[in-house]
């Protein structure tokens, strides 16, 4: 990994109110897009296996997170963990409390 690879990752979970990290070709990935889009969220998605820096990426979000595996979820730069994570969360009705606070979410 890096020290470009971490930098432009944070600098992703820097600059957005939803970030995931994901592969296209993952069943947890597309839940977790699914989920998000089904709320209305216009989350910052990037597909590591379509991105030229994609391993280097996802080392550094293993640095980042202590989390290796994706999808790998970022809500107003808290690490929120994998898709398990995210649908607990709004089967708990957190979700939507988080991704209001974030401002990712009308009221």
């Amino acid at each position: 990994m890096s020290n470009a690879s971490k930098q432009k990752a944070q600098q992703i979970i820097d600059g957005s109110a939803v970030v995931v990290f994901s592969k296209s070709y993952c069943p947890y990935c597309r839940d977790t897009k699914s989920t998000l889009s089904s709320l209305g969220v216009d989350a910052t998605i990037l597909e590591l296996d379509q991105e030229s820096d994609g391993d280097d990426l996802q080392a550094a979000l293993q640095a980042i997170s202590g989390q290796r595996t994706v999808p790998n979820i970022f809500i107003q730069q808290k690490h929120i963990g994998g898709n398990s994570d995210l649908q607990s969360l709004s089967s708990s009705g957190k979700l939507k409390t988080l991704l209001k606070d974030a401002g990712a979410l009308q009221a």
